[in-house]
């Protein structure tokens, strides 16, 4: 689910890397990390376990294009991969806009990809999201080891709706960026393709009109001052000055059934 911060004027889209149990998602946040400029990326965050090297996530928000004259960013996470760890892996696919799925070319790991690459299907599923219909790459990581799996037959065996694939050694960095350019694109695509405009431009927003279910995207993306926000609200069909902003909270932060009181507290600069 993108998201919009009209104060930065950015569209924040989120990329997801799953796949089975140390089959190399971590690797390949850790080296798009260490080849990114200190300016172009933010702090990467990673919790580990005995069982698995990535508890929750790893976060990197990376700059990319514009849409409409608005500045893209990517967030970048990965998931738990044992099995014991699902509904974590859950909340962290929540809202993703595009999928990167890492498979482990060794022969002993057929299954497991298998099995990591169908609970991903369900999990999506459980969430109304469809993967055939969803951006997502699949990169056939180890491909260095002695034990690797022709790509034509992972293919067959994972790849069911005939996704992109890259091939990578996520270990010495071979495939990791291309991998994140393929899905970079696709996801960028498919927001340009549902907001309009084009990505990877540098130019103004471009001429057509906003989609109904996202007015503030066209209306709000040029307002420097609250000023600018009174003026797009009198112009509006409605002739109110209600900036509507929607706001998302996972319904674990409260407890209960019962009704809630919510305060926002509203700074006007």
């Amino acid at each position: 689910m993108v998201l919009f911060n009209a104060a930065t004027k950015e569209l924040t889209a989120k990329i997801v890397y799953y796949g089975p149990g140390l089959c190399g998602k971590t690797t390949n946040l850790q080296r798009i990390f260490e080849t990114l400029p200190d300016n172009e990326r933010g702090k990467m965050l990673s919790l580990n376990t005995q069982t698995d090297r990535t508890l929750f996530f790893d976060f990197l928000p990376i700059s990319l294009g514009t849409i409409r004259g608005l500045k893209t960013r990517i967030q970048l996470y990965t998931v738990p991969g044992q099995v014991f760890y699902d509904a974590t892996r859950k909340l962290v696919l929540r809202g993703a806009d595009a999928i990167v799925f890492i498979a482990d070319s060794q022969e002993p790991m057929l299954d497991s990809n298998k099995e990591s690459f169908q609970n991903m299907v369900d999990n999506l599923a459980e969430q109304g999201v469809d993967l055939a219909k969803m951006p997502h790459v699949v990169q056939w990581n180890k491909r260095d080891t002695p034990n690797a799996l022709p790509v034509d037959v992972l293919g067959r065996e994972i790849n069911r709706f005939g996704a992109p694939t890259f091939e990578a050694c996520a270990l010495n960095g071979t495939g990791v960026q291309e991998t994140l350019e393929g899905i970079s694109k696709l996801a960028l695509q498919h927001l340009s393709d549902k907001y309009g405009g084009s990505p990877f431009e540098g130019g103004g927003p471009a001429q057509q009109s906003p989609p109904p279910s996202m007015p503030e995207l066209e209306d709000f993306s040029n307002a420097t001052s609250l000023e600018d926000v009174e003026a797009i609200g009198e112009r509006s069909s409605s002739s109110s000055s209600t900036v509507e902003i929607p706001i998302v909270l996972q319904r674990s932060l409260f407890q209960g059934s019962g009704p809630f009181e919510i305060k926002l507290k509203v700074f006007l600069k």
